[in-house]
């Protein structure tokens, strides 16, 4: 498998750092002064590109990405139904980001499986740190991303699973406690990879393809690639000085996260803006990753997002990114391929695309920019 043995320092749980009572944060966890959100949202001048009339902070800061309910599709009303096929395609093309309602994911389960979760981090530290991970595969309880020797870090720590194929499930790599997490985080796997299937069905049809195409180009239904990272945020002291996740783009297919709705710590970026989403009560926040922004020749586009962090609580929240089959070939669709809008981006695995990323860790958007010369 790809990437080395170890990491390249001793690990910092960010967890028992927060817990051990300190007043101000290690050094290497403070970003740069253009990158602490403070200073962003304090000193950046909103853009208006995609706004209507955004003037002031105030009026950024009650935007939300767009919420979408999903019922109608499922009904009689053909009017209704492509309605709501037009509001994702807007969506896909203006945001990269929406949230959706009535998706057919049962409640209960997904507040159990935020629960189930926070119970695991709430763990003694020998108990999750049988499950430590290495940068081979980062399957485990981990607290950094990338190998960069000397990298500012995020504060979090996180556990990462696999869960599709299914060939690569191992559920002996999977907490034992609490124990009901495993049935729970099978079951709640099953429902997202469902719903996932779904979406790529739209955003299949709002391309003008056929409405298996995105499925397909990902290995199919049997074959796609589909991973959990949960990600805990303990509260920091200083929380404008460091960041839960430094901005990224996923570089996988699609993202569908189960946020915490308690404490709100997602920013997306809107033109030169960060906006702090506000999740819906039983709602999933879906992105655009890097890979459907390739197979789209960039009509859709992964936007780059990142997370705060909260003095006084902790955060959870479950990343399942949906992603190809990592040896296939992902480009351009040759539909989406015209004489006046030529192929943006070569022909390339997800396997060797992400190497990448877990070399460097999170770096905005420069991976998929680096691919093309059509900036």
């Amino acid at each position: 498998m790809m990437g080395c043995q170890e990491w390249p320092e001793p690990i910092i749980r960010v967890q028992a750092l927060a817990e051990s009572g300190i007043n101000s944060i290690p050094e290497r966890f403070i970003k740069p002064q253009s990158q602490r959100p403070k200073t962003e949202s304090n000193n950046c001048v909103p853009q208006k590109q995609g706004f209507e009339d955004v003037n002031d902070v105030e009026n950024i800061n009650n935007i939300n990405i767009p919420v979408i309910d999903l019922q109608d599709l499922y009904g009689e009303d053909k009017n209704l139904k492509e309605e709501t096929m037009k509001r994702v395609s807007e969506a896909c093309r203006e945001w990269g980001f929406f949230q959706v309602l009535n998706h057919g994911v049962n409640h209960d389960l997904m507040k159990s499986a935020r629960e189930v979760w926070r119970e695991f981090f709430h763990q003694p530290i020998e108990v999750k740190e049988k499950y430590a991970n290495s940068p081979i595969t980062y399957e485990g309880y981990g607290s950094r991303l990338g190998i960069k020797k000397g990298a500012i870090l995020d504060w979090s720590d996180y556990f990462f699973l696999h869960y599709m194929p299914s060939s690569l499930r191992d559920q002996e790599k999977w907490p034992a406690l609490p124990n009901s997490l495993r049935g729970v985080i099978d079951e709640y796997g099953e429902e997202v990879v469902k719903l996932g299937g779904r979406i790529l069905e739209l955003m299949s049809k709002n391309l003008g393809l056929k409405e298996d195409f995105l499925m397909k180009s990902f290995g199919g239904e049997s074959d796609i690639g589909a991973c959990l990272r949960v990600n805990f945020y303990p509260k920091c002291p200083q929380p404008d000085l460091t960041l839960g996740l430094s901005s990224h783009s996923d570089p996988g297919g699609m993202t569908i996260l189960l946020p915490d709705e308690n404490v709100s710590g997602l920013q997306v970026r809107r033109g030169e803006h960060w906006i702090t989403v506000k999740p819906v009560p039983n709602a999933f926040i879906i992105n655009i990753g890097d890979q459907i922004q390739v197979l789209s020749n960039a009509i859709y586009k992964s936007i780059e997002h990142r997370v705060i962090v909260n003095s006084n609580k902790d955060r959870v929240s479950l990343a399942f990114f949906y992603n190809p089959r990592s040896d296939l070939l992902i480009q351009p669709a040759k539909e989406l391929v015209t004489q006046d809008r030529p192929p943006l981006y070569p022909p390339m695995t997800f396997d060797e695309y992400r190497l990448y990323i877990r070399t460097k860790g999170p770096c905005g958007k420069s991976q998929v920019e680096s691919l093309t010369s059509h900036k």
